[in-house]
C-alpha cells in the first residue's frame, strides 16, 4: 500500500489520536456555533448605540461591557467572529480552488505546462506574502471584499505547490499508467485518481492556514485597510480599543482574545491531522521503527549464530 493511499484506505478522515488536536477540534466548533447563532445568543442589537453608557465594565447587564458609543462588546465578539471566519472560508476556499486546480495539472501533465505553471507560482512566491496583501489592500477601496482577495492572491501559490507535487508522484502509479492505456481521457483521471488521491496533504494545510488567515485579516482590518464601521470585525474591534487598554481593558482584550483562541484551536487542530494523515510524522516514525515479527525472527536469528 503507497504511502498516498494508506490514509484513504484507513479512511479520509481517521481519528484523531491527539487529545491536544481533539481540545482545539472541540473550540473550533464551539466559535463557529457562536457566530452561527450570533443572532440568537447575542443580548443586543449589534449596531445599538447607547452614549450614555459608552465604557461600561463588565457586568451582569453587559458580560464584556460595553465600547466608546455604548456598544455592546459581546454582542460584537459574536457578530465578528461571523465576519472572521467568513472571510478564512472564503480565502481558503478561492486559495485551493484556484492552486489545487493549477497544481493537479501541473503536476499530472508535466512537460512546459507544469513549468510555465511553476514559474509562474514562484513569481509569486516571491514577494513577502503579508507585504503584497498590505500593497493590494492600499490600492483597493477598504473592505472585507478587499481583505479576501489581497490575501487569496497571496495565499494560491503554496497550494499549487503542494498539489503539484503530490501530483506528480500519482501520476506515476500503476493505476494510472493502466487507465491511460485503457484510453481514458486525461481530464477524466484526474478527477477520479489524481485529484481525491492528492486531497489529503491539501486538507491538513488548509486546518493549518485558517489560523493564518485569521491574523492577516486581522491585520488588515487593524491598519485600516480591511472591515471598515459599522461592520463587526475582531481587527477592527482591536484597532479601536488600542487606546484604552491601560483605562479600560476590556474593548481590547475581547475581541483580541477572540483572536487567539480561534487560531490556537486551528493551528493544533491541523497539528493533529497533519500527524494523523502523513506517514512522515512523528507518529508514523514511531510505528514505522517497530521491528515486525520476520525483523524480530532475524534478529534472534543472527544474534544466536553469534
Amino acid at each position: 500500500m503507497t504511502s498516498v493511499e494508506a490514509p484513504l484506505r484507513r479512511g479520509f478522515l481517521p481519528r484523531i489520536p491527539d487529545r491536544f488536536a481533539a481540545f482545539g477540534a472541540v473550540l473550533i466548533v464551539l466559535v463557529v456555533l457562536a457566530a452561527i447563532l450570533a443572532p440568537w445568543l447575542a443580548p443586543y442589537p449589534v449596531d445599538q448605540v447607547k452614549p450614555l453608557e459608552n465604557l461600561q465594565p463588565p457586568s451582569a447587564a453587559h458580560w464584556f461591557g460595553t465600547d466608546q458609543v455604548g456598544r455592546d462588546v459581546l454582542t460584537r465578539v459574536l457578530y465578528g467572529g461571523r465576519t472572521s471566519l467568513f472571510i478564512a472560508v472564503a480565502v481558503l476556499a478561492v486559495s485551493a480552488g484556484i492552486g489545487v486546480t493549477l497544481g493537479v495539472v501541473a503536476g499530472y501533465a508535466g512537460g512546459w505546462i507544469r513549468d510555465v505553471i511553476m514559474r509562474i507560482t514562484d513569481v509569486f512566491l516571491a514577494f513577502p506574502a503579508l507585504l503584497l496583501s498590505l500593497a493590494l489592500a492600499v490600492v483597493l477601496q477598504p473592505s472585507v471584499n478587499t481583505v479576501i482577495l489581497s490575501i487569496a492572491v497571496t495565499w494560491w501559490p503554496w497550494y499549487t505547490r503542494l498539489a503539484a507535487s503530490v501530483a506528480a508522484s500519482i501520476a506515476t502509479r500503476s493505476y494510472v499508467d493502466a487507465a491511460r492505456c485503457l484510453g481514458v481521457p486525461a481530464p477524466l483521471i484526474i478527477l477520479r485518481h489524481v485529484l481525491p488521491n492528492s486531497l489529503t496533504p491539501v486538507l491538513v494545510q488548509l486546518s493549518l492556514d485558517a489560523g493564518g488567515v485569521i491574523l492577516t485579516s486581522a491585520a488588515l482590518s487593524y491598519l485600516g485597510l480591511g472591515a471598515q464601521e459599522p461592520t463587526a470585525e475582531w481587527g477592527l474591534m482591536v484597532q479601536q480599543g488600542q487606546t484604552l487598554f491601560t483605562t479600560n481593558w476590556w474593548v481590547v482584550t475581547f475581541p483580541g482574545l477572540a483572536i487567539l483562541v480561534t487560531a490556537f484551536a486551528f493551528n493544533v487542530l491541523g497539528e493533529g491531522l497533519r500527524n494523523a494523515l502523513d506517514p512522515r510524522s512523528g507518529g508514523a516514525r514511531q510505528e514505522s521503527a517497530k521491528p515486525t515479527s520476520a525483523e524480530a525472527a532475524a534478529t534472534m536469528n543472527t544474534r544466536a549464530v553469534r
